[in-house]
């Protein structure tokens, strides 16, 4: 199968009927072989019917039903499961993303050798109250990932399999599928400008809770993909620092009282500055220490992604 396009949903039951419609229009003129998943993320309209109608009249239309609204990004990481085509697809339901944008995209990821092209929303048709908080997202995201794309919070993305057969997206992670990608070494990280449509049907779902949760997201995949494996690393390296500012801190306060015989010493507050650092130090320490057991009895601790293998009769992944 050449192409599976992935649609997450919740409550569009206006708009499924001609997006679908619309992909099987371009796909057939193109002469891709596809599939579309259809995620009902615990709709409570008539989205669901919707599905069951469109997958009676397409063959090429599936669907996977929530029981509950779990997140698009749930929704994303079963519909990767259940890809099949070489190229993997994701849009909104909404139809903001065009359908036509897909030849393209598909072309990037076959003949460019790209192991993720993201669409970059460059003439964006939503309000600015959207807008404007999307702009510093997605600098700042820029900044710390080291990734330079326009918008990382774009629906409209294409992916090789082997992307999404190796990643896991989970809480708001769905923006940062670009950044997992390339901490897992799918480091050929495109994007392509498309067109990008007013909304027809329904409300947006973009609030400024999913806006805060994304950003501590952030912080985690960062921390997670530098010191997953080495927690020690950070925490030890912290903790000794901030101990060894506070033993200096003590050994001047000792200093100043036995040469120079100054009193009050526990009056200054540099001296209870030198104990916190001290406790906090220690603590830190600890904590790096305690991590490091942590992830040195996880049985996945020494999993890693394998792109290729040669001689070997069983190809897949393995531990090593």
């Amino acid at each position: 199968m050449d192409v599976s396009v992935i649609v997450p949903l919740f409550n569009e039951e206006e708009s499924l009927e001609e997006l679908v419609g619309w992909i099987d229009k371009v796909c057939l003129k193109n002469s891709l072989d596809y599939e579309i998943i259809l995620i009902d993320d615990g709709s409570t309209d008539k989205s669901w019917q919707v599905v069951e109608s469109l997958s009676d009249n397409y063959f090429s239309v599936k669907g996977i039903k929530f029981r509950r609204n779990y997140g698009k990004s749930a929704a994303l990481n079963v519909g990767f499961e259940s890809a099949a085509g070489d190229v993997v697809i994701t849009m909104d339901a909404d139809l903001q993303d065009n359908p036509d944008e897909i030849p393209g995209l598909y072309e990037m990821i076959k003949s460019e050798g790209y192991h993720l092209v993201s669409g970059w929303k460059k003439k964006r048709k939503d309000p600015l109250n959207k807008r404007i908080p999307s702009k510093f997202f997605n600098l700042f995201t820029q900044k710390v990932s080291g990734i330079k794309l326009h918008d990382f919070n774009c629906g409209l993305k294409a992916y090789d399999k082997q992307v999404v057969k190796n990643i896991e997206v989970y809480g708001e992670m769905h923006r940062y599928i670009p950044v997992i990608a390339k901490w897992h070494g799918f480091n050929r990280i495109g994007e392509k400008v498309v067109k990008h449509l007013p909304r027809k049907y329904g409300i947006t779902k973009f609030g400024m809770e999913r806006f805060m949760k994304g950003f501590l997201d952030l912080l985690s995949i960062t921390f997670v993909s530098k010191f997953g494996k080495r927690p020690m690393h950070l925490f030890g390296t912290l903790g000794t620092l901030l101990f060894m500012v506070g033993f200096a801190i003590a050994g001047y306060l000792a200093y100043a009282k036995i040469v120079m015989n100054e009193y009050n010493m526990t009056e200054r507050p540099l001296f209870y500055l030198g104990i916190l650092s001290m406790i906090i130090g220690s603590q830190l320490f600890m904590t790096g220490f305690l991590a490091e057991l942590l992830s040195r009895n996880n049985p996945d601790r020494n999993f890693y992604s394998v792109e290729k293998r040669q001689g070997f009769k069983n190809s897949k992944t393995v531990k090593v």
